[in-house]
């Protein structure tokens, strides 16, 4: 290694790779292939040999490959015929921002035709939650907690980007969030890794399907590698500092469960991780990804990221930045160009080996290989209008949304709305809105393609029911004037319902909120409703958790609706007239306010836990508890769990345990029940959170029916990253809670005994 990256290398890195070394063992280090050595096919071979250093660093720089729809006519085809040029001659090997079959194919036979190595163009895209077709956001996905509907939604999807000429999708997003102010919290699956991992191997299954190559298949992504989730003070790209037990238990888990799903490729984080850049940290790219895992497919940085070095103060330059990045493991360059520009030079000076080079380009090129671009490059034009917004795909979407809407609130049994009821005020200013909907990440989502709530409701009620709006304000601003006129519509209903939230452009990329309260004069529009007297149901459309105390006390219904995409107004109907029955679960904690964040269930104990006692750790001002925990969601029907039972009192290394317990349905309709299965490890050699979700099922159960449920519990299951760098599980006394949610719960306890020696 050169003396420009031994001082990059640093103490820690050295340290905990020779811990990883440690920990995993002789027989981890014969197993585990090393970077760069993945086996080439003689297509891939024979390219390597016959390219030039120039075009190589091509097939390494991703280029913008979009226009501007605002440019006039001569500066659109300058552009285009820049980038043609570019790509004919071999110095760009993908794009993104480029969408539309025709389009594409043109582009592609640039690169197919023209260019002296025929090698074709990969295509990415930012397929989030939906492609023509948006689903829910992933947050909200997440709280249907069912791997097999967001399984269907991401290969959704698939088919309709891969019509219109996407390869490659820049997701699923895995990071882990417990900073609700985080704007990109709308596009991961919430606070829990157990969680977050089940949804991460789902959405890698449903772009990836059973083969890379058919035509409904996109090459996934998972983002952001790592830890990208956990700024400091929620600010999008701010420093992310925490301790590797964190890292390894909590934010490292969704990326391994990706790569245990197959996914192809990865995408670096902006932040840094406790001083050394994601995108600059060979820790994480090769001697966690690939030396560690196995990964085998190619890592792309994020936009600029590498560049970005300069900012950090890691690197010096542009150049030093990209030699930094390519050493690290980040194969392929997006945006900035650096690569391309400054890469030869550095392999010239011997600061580079041209070996680092080859194998970045080989993972590329062996990226492409496996989704089937050289026998396929181009895209059938006439499959995108028969898949674009169908029939099945629509259905899906409402079906998905309806799934994923949580049912917080519901005193005197207001919903689902009943017979009696003849006349709806809907309210509020996402009541008739059809873009906020849509939520962030949108693709190429279009608000007309979108459902809104009134048009929803109105033609489900049918002409029997009269449904009256008003929309009392706007989402932001100051204007008032609307509230008045709300008021008037609630007084001549028989039930107000009220939709408040967030616009689309309040969460997500650089999105970020240092107060998460309902915004603009909102919560004052429910207040005016709410004093009425009239029946209130608030329906909250928002990419993240809102504080809403004020609401939780005084309204007898809540639903939480998240941004539930094309068909959200159809999905909405449903839920408030009982075509479904809410099942869906919290994914993420609701905090009181956002002095109580960073809030989450599985925190730590304390020397001090809290308690009525003044010196314990707690508020003055709030209860320690929050609004709503994680794991949380009711339904219109009720659930009772009894008889907690283990199949053994104590458990040696190997066995595993069966815990089970009976749900019964005790109310007078048939719901789905998402049982909930957490531990806690009493004492260990280091502190352990008060539960972790270990498993969920869901059990449809109908008026009085009963099923017993039950989990296994193995010794991985009890594991954690201690304080010798590896994972283990501790001999001692294990508690384990069978429940709705992360507060509440059937427990028993069981013991995990040491191996006798003989």
């Amino acid at each position: 290694m050169s003396i420009l990256f031994r001082h990059r290398t640093g103490w820690l890195s050295a340290l905990l790779t020779l811990a990883l070394l440690i920990s995993f063992g002789s027989r981890a280090q014969a197993d585990a292939p090393k970077a760069g050595q993945v086996a080439a096919s003689k297509r891939v071979k024979e390219l390597l040999s016959a390219m030039t250093l120039e075009e190589k660093l091509g097939q390494l720089t991703q280029r913008p490959g979009g226009m501007r729809s605002d440019d006039n006519p001569e500066v659109a085809r300058t552009k285009l015929e820049d980038l043609k040029t570019e790509i004919r001659e071999g110095r760009v090997g993908s794009l993104l921002g480029a969408f539309g079959a025709e389009y594409i194919n043109d582009l592609q036979r640039v690169a197919v035709e023209e260019s002296k190595h025929g090698i074709p163009l990969i295509i990415g895209n930012d397929i989030i939650h939906g492609c023509r077709t948006t689903f829910p956001i992933p947050l909200a996905e997440a709280a249907s907690w069912d791997p097999t509907l967001v399984e269907r939604s991401a290969h959704i999807a698939a088919v309709e980007a891969a019509a219109s000429g996407t390869d490659w999708t820049f997701a699923p997003m895995v990071d882990i969030c417990r900073d609700p102010r985080w704007g990109r919290v709308a596009e991961g699956s919430g606070e829990d890794p157990y969680l977050g991992a089940q949804m991460a191997a789902a959405r890698v299954r449903g772009f990836q399907g059973r083969d890379l190559r058919a035509p409904d298949s996109l090459l996934a992504c998972a983002k952001h590698f790592a830890a990208y989730g956990a700024p400091e003070a929620g600010k999008d790209y701010n420093t992310v500092d925490i301790s590797l037990a964190t890292f390894f238990e909590v934010h490292l888990p969704p990326f391994r469960a990706a790569v245990d799903a197959g996914v192809g490729t990865l995408m670096s984080a902006f932040n840094e991780i406790n001083g050394v850049p994601a995108t600059a940290n060979r820790f994480l790219m090769t001697d966690i990804l690939r030396r560690q895992w196995g990964f085998e497919g190619f890592v792309v940085s994020d936009w600029t990221a590498v560049t970005e070095l300069v900012a950090h103060g890691y690197a010096r330059d542009d150049a030093d930045a990209a030699a930094l990045a390519i050493h690290a493991g980040v194969d392929m360059d997006m945006t900035s160009q650096a690569y391309r520009t400054h890469l030869a030079k550095a392999v010239d000076e011997a600061r580079i080996d041209i070996r680092t080079i080859d194998d970045a380009v080989r993972r590329v090129l062996m990226g492409k290989e496996s989704i089937g671009l050289f026998e396929n490059p181009y895209t059938d034009t006439t499959l995108h209008d028969k898949v674009i917004l169908c029939d099945e795909h629509r259905h899906a979407a409402r079906e998905s949304a309806g799934r994923s809407m949580v049912l917080l609130k519901n005193e005197g049994a207001v919903l689902p709305l009943n017979s009696s009821v003849k006349k709806i005020a809907l309210i509020g200013p996402l009541a008739d809105n059809q873009r906020e909907l849509l939520g962030t990440w949108a693709s190429i989502g279009k608000a007309e393609d979108v459902i809104a709530i009134r048009t929803a409701l109105t033609e489900a009620v049918g002409d029997g029911v009269e449904v009256a709006y008003a929309k009392g304000c706007d989402i932001e601003g100051g204007d008032t004037s609307g509230i008045a006129g709300a008021v008037e519509v609630a007084n001549k209903s028989d039930v107000a319902i009220v939709v408040v939230g967030e616009a689309a452009g309040m969460s997500g990329e650089a999105s970020c909120r240092s107060n998460i309260d309902l915004p603009g004069h909102q919560l004052e529009l429910v207040k005016a409703i709410q004093a009425t007297g009239k029946p209130v149901v608030v329906l909250v459309a928002s990419g993240r958790p809102l504080a809403i105390p004020w609401v939780a006390e005084n309204v007898p219904a809540i639903v939480q609706i998240w941004h539930p995409g094309v068909e959200g107004g159809h999905a909405v109907a449903d839920v408030v007239l009982g075509k479904i029955n809410p099942s869906a679960k919290l994914p993420i904690t609701i905090p009181r306010n956002v002095g109580q964040v960073p809030i989450y269930y599985a925190h730590k104990s304390t020397g001090r836990p809290p308690t009525d006692q003044f010196f314990t750790s707690k508020y003055r001002d709030v209860p320690w508890t929050p609004l709503y925990p994680f794991g949380f969601g009711l339904s219109y029907t009720t659930f009772e769990y009894t008889g907690m039972t283990l199949s053994q009192s104590k458990m040696k290394p190997g066995e595993s345990i069966t815990a089970s317990a009976t749900v019964t349905n005790t109310g007078k309709v048939a719901g789905d029940e998402i049982v909930q299965l957490y531990i806690r490890d009493k004492v260990g050699s280091r502190t352990r959170p008060v539960r972790q979700l270990r498993g969920f099922k869901r059990v449809s159960l109908a008026p009085g029916e009963s099923q017993t449920v039950e989990f296994k519990l193995t010794e991985k299951d009890l594991a954690y990253w201690d304080n010798k760098f590896g994972f283990e599980a501790e001999p001692g006394e294990f508690v384990v809670w069978i429940a709705p949610n992360s507060a509440d719960g059937l427990s028993a306890e069981f013991e995990l005994i040491e191996q006798q020696r003989n």
